[in-house]
């Protein structure tokens, strides 16, 4: 396990409701009081049954979503009490994203995709090129820069999507399932991608997945089940 370092995200008694769901009440009850501190440079799994809520806990922490009770604050900040433009800004430069489906859009080459969150931001293809090809070579895709995401395999895919979330420098990785639709050999050559990040760059990822020897790597693992954590260590 890594020696623990400065806490970066602290999540203090986070509930979510949604509209609907359970006959008893109209509502539906996904998060019931989620406390977790998360680390600069550690790697943290997610796992539980589906249902248990990993995903909803991604996506407030992801900025996403908003909680129905509690806070999320990074470096102390409370993101929630921010305005929805200043909201919005915080996640494209702080927060990278990784899905199960890889969400690349397919009339953009490569190197445009991984391009796009700096171009969001309000930088031109020409100012970030040469970072977007760096990334790619990062990730082993430098020579497919320029094909499109039907011309990539399903791993190359996810590997174009890992390079984007890298654009802005962001201090945290947030993967949902990101090899879950990548047979044996491309899910652990995702895996060994991720690690090699982390411990490279010293980005913090979460990843929520199903897989247990990509959990078993992760310097702690969380379990959740009910919509509480049940455990957060190794």
């Amino acid at each position: 396990m890594k020696r623990r370092t400065e806490v970066i995200i602290h999540l203090a008694e986070i509930t979510k409701t949604f509209p609907g769901g359970d006959a008893h009440d109209g509502a539906l009850v996904v998060l019931r009081g989620i406390s977790l501190d998360v680390h600069q440079g550690e790697i943290i799994a997610v796992v539980g049954a589906s249902g248990a809520g990993k995903s909803t806990l991604l996506h407030i922490v992801g900025t996403l979503e908003k909680p129905t009770s509690g806070k999320v604050l990074y470096d102390g900040a409370n993101v929630f009490a921010m305005g929805e433009e200043e909201l919005a800004r915080f996640r494209n430069e702080r927060i990278g994203f990784v899905f199960q489906f890889h969400h690349l859009l397919p009339e953009f080459t490569s190197l445009e995709n991984v391009a796009l969150p700096a171009m969001i931001g309000g930088k031109t293809l020409a100012e970030v090129r040469g970072l977007a090809l760096e990334l790619l070579r990062e990730v082993g895709l430098e020579d497919r820069a320029e094909q499109k995401p039907p011309k990539l395999s399903g791993g190359e895919q996810q590997r174009v999507a890992v390079a984007r979330a890298l654009m802005n420098s962001p201090r945290i990785i947030l993967a949902d399932e990101p090899s879950g639709n990548l047979d044996s050999e491309n899910a652990k050559n995702l895996h060994k991608l991720i690690w090699m990040l982390s411990r490279n760059r010293g980005q913090t990822f979460i990843v929520v997945t199903h897989n247990e020897g990509l959990a078993k790597q992760a310097d702690r693992i969380v379990h959740i089940a009910d919509g509480m954590i049940k455990g957060a260590g190794r």
